[in-house]
């Protein structure tokens, strides 16, 4: 039993996701799930493995693969470990930079409003998007 608590308090593998996953699409054993347990979403595991005889936990398995996959080494540790790579001297020049990019969306998504482009809540949506990257 601490030898499996060890093992999940380590940083997760992106690798061992993706390959838990595709087994879980592949291997006719209910083991659909086990990617989820390993990465800390026990229960959304549990719901997989419960539905181990329909072919949903073998299609989100499938698409939890390609998510992974698609999905960058900085994001996959972002979502799972807790942790940011981002590796710049000085953090706040990263985040002024941010923040530029930020402003620079709003104002565009701002004109986009103004020419009719998007609706008002299309607008409050992507605004209340980028607004949730600065915190």
């Amino acid at each position: 039993m601490p030898s499996l608590q060890k093992l999940l308090s380590q940083p997760k593998s992106r690798k061992v996701g993706i390959i838990l996953a595709l087994l879980a699409t592949i291997v006719p054993w209910p083991i659909a799930g086990l990617h989820k347990f390993y990465l800390g979403q026990p229960i959304w595991g549990v719901i997989y493995f419960l539905l181990w005889n329909t072919p949903i936990p073998r299609i989100a398995c499938a698409i939890d693969v390609v998510w992974y996959f698609v999905q960058g080494e900085d994001q996959f540790n972002a979502q799972f470990n807790g942790v940011s790579s981002i590796n710049t001297p000085n953090p706040s020049i990263a985040q002024s930079v941010c923040v530029g990019a930020i402003a620079e969306g709003l104002r565009e998504l701002e004109q986009l409003r103004q020419d009719g482009l998007v609706s008002e809540y299309e607008f409050e949506q992507k605004r209340r998007q980028l607004l949730d990257r600065i915190v």
